[in-house]
């Protein structure tokens, strides 16, 4: 059992994707507007829906997984939260989103999703670690779909697949707007990063840098802040 920040809580079940780095990271970036109503695309057992509607007592979640032994984990962390009329998890797939939402329902989307591209070099990894249900293609497809006119898309990803991501945002009308790069030490390899990308918007991209550890080894400021210390 995890516990987030305001007090609620997390359970997951054997086989699904813990508590990580990347969904706090991914929640610290997201920028909401008042009472959003957000669509978490592949939300595993409710993960970014928690620790967003801790953040925000005005927001509202759906989160679709394709995943039973995980949705089945979100409806108890939902009801475990008292977040029945905030939160809710749905059991299908974001390729059929067509068919679950109609065009436009969302003012934001939200994924901490698969990083590794199909095929036998991965099939050692999860499911939920890869994209052979949830490609990017499919991914921001989805996102642009669910999302209203001026509607943001927020995603953690791999930073090798960054030129690949923008040009499929792109494709899709989904303009890059804010990248954080996100270092667990000064000078170090960039480990991850946050995009934000916005539907009808014009070119014009934000750069911005994290680091999770000073040169001692402490956190940062900007680490005890995403995780509430």
């Amino acid at each position: 059992m995890e516990i987030l920040h305001n007090g609620f809580t997390l359970q997951t079940n054997p086989g699904c994707f813990p508590l990580s780095t990347d969904s706090m990271l991914l929640s610290g970036f997201v920028s909401l507007p008042k009472n959003a109503r957000i669509l978490d695309l592949g939300s595993g057992c409710g993960t970014l829906g928690l620790l967003l509607c801790a953040a925000d007592e005005s927001c509202r979640v759906s989160g679709v997984e394709l995943e039973p032994s995980a949705h089945e984990a979100a409806l108890g962390n939902i009801q475990r939260n008292s977040l029945g009329t905030r939160m809710e998890s749905i059991c299908g797939d974001i390729r059929g989103i067509a068919s679950l939402f109609p065009a436009g329902s969302f003012d934001c989307c939200v994924s901490n999703p698969p990083y590794f591209t199909g095929g036998p070099a991965s099939e050692a990894a999860p499911l939920a670690r890869r994209d052979d249900c949830c490609s990017p293609e499919e991914l921001f497809q989805a996102a642009a779909w669910a999302l209203k006119f001026g509607g943001t898309f927020f995603l953690v990803h791999k930073p090798e697949r960054l030129a690949q991501l923008c040009g499929i945002a792109c494709a899709c009308k989904l303009e890059p707007k804010r990248l954080q790069l996100v270092r667990h030490q000064p000078g170090g390899p960039v480990s991850l990063i946050l995009l934000a990308c916005r539907k009808g918007a014009k070119p014009g991209l934000q750069w911005e840098e994290l680091c999770l550890f000073d040169q001692t080894g402490q956190p940062t400021p900007q680490y005890r802040k995403i995780y509430h210390l």
